[in-house]
């Protein structure tokens, strides 16, 4: 059991540090060969974060836990949420001024709606990761769009989007952490899982409650550290970003994955009970960002933070269901 844990912890360190090192090399490269810093701020920056969701899902599937592959995507949005927006607002309250995330925020509620209708019959198929993934497609173009007509203004989140693109990096020095990343993540992401299934077996955990618990709080570690660092640099809408990018990738290519992977019935409770807390802190986020204040103050954040470790609590408690 120790040494399950301790690898367990090593695969999750490997995998974060993996997926940071793909995003940067990819990121570089994509400077070096032209490619707009708009598009690569609004594609690898936005969605290297949930890169480690994305190979754990994807190997959790292939293993045939699909319970573990949509409990990974559930719980991480939750956590995105409640968990790092909170600890985020709890430290330095955040101003939303970005039009671009004005706009993103009814989008991730409509995706959040979309993945509500896909989990109804607690049913993941084929064609239904083929559709997730056709709408992914539709949504990045969508806010290319977006960005390119408020990039005209000087929409703050584009800016600091494109601060944080690498400069200066050889093709080699990139090609070269792209091709680590590569190698390493599928193998932390294997390490984690078999490691989770080790660990969930002994305490009589179901496979959907590691992919809440431990699984989804170790995949959103990347987002909280990049939320951190926004807004410890006055960025607050990159830290917000940064968490409405991951969910609706989360949901839109993440769970497309393991429908297209492994298509197969799901726990019910994935439905009947985590869909529903996504829902509603999703729409809590809402309510606070588009506000008369339009931020997240640490009364907010508190909130958040509470209703995450409440339902963490509540599922450690009911962990075989």
């Amino acid at each position: 059991m120790f040494e399950a844990v301790a690898l367990l912890i090593v695969g999750l360190v490997f995998l974060v540090w993996s997926a940071d090192k793909l995003v940067f090399g990819a990121a570089a490269l994509a400077r070096n060969v032209g490619i707009s810093p708009l598009v690569i701020g609004m594609t690898i920056l936005a969605m290297g974060s949930s890169a480690p969701e994305m190979m754990v899902s994807a190997t959790a599937a292939l293993e045939g836990k699909t319970d573990t592959a949509v409990g990974n995507v559930l719980g991480s949005n939750i956590a995105n949420i409640a968990l790092i927006l909170g600890i985020t607002a709890l430290i330095k309250p955040l101003s939303i001024s970005s039009a671009v995330l004005r706009r993103e925020l009814p989008l991730m509620i409509v995706v959040t709606l979309v993945a509500g209708a896909i989990l109804w019959d607690s049913h993941l198929g084929f064609y239904e990761g083929v559709l997730l993934f056709v709408l992914f497609a539709a949504f990045i173009f969508a806010m290319l769009h977006i960005s390119r007509k408020e990039k005209q203004n000087s929409d703050v989140l584009l800016e600091e989007q494109e601060s944080e693109i690498p400069d200066g990096v050889s093709n080699g020095k990139a090609a070269m952490w792209v091709v680590i990343g590569l190698i390493i993540l599928p193998i932390a992401a294997g390490t984690l899982v078999d490691n989770a299934v080790v660990i969930a077996k002994y305490f009589g955990m179901s496979d959907l409650v590691i992919g809440l618990t431990i699984i989804a709080v170790g995949t959103s570690l990347p987002e909280l550290a990049a939320s951190l660092a926004g807004v410890l640099k006055g960025e607050d809408d990159m830290a917000v970003g940064n968490i409405i990018g991951s969910n609706v990738f989360n949901i839109l290519a993440v769970m497309g994955l393991p429908g297209i992977l492994n298509p197969s019935m799901l726990s019910e409770y994935a439905m009947g009970r985590d869909f529903w807390v996504m829902l509603g802190v999703s729409l809590l986020l809402v309510a606070m960002a588009l506000g008369k204040s339009r931020s997240i103050n640490r009364i907010e954040g508190g909130v958040l933070f509470i209703a995450f470790i409440a339902y963490q609590g509540y599922l450690i408690m009911n962990m075989s269901a």
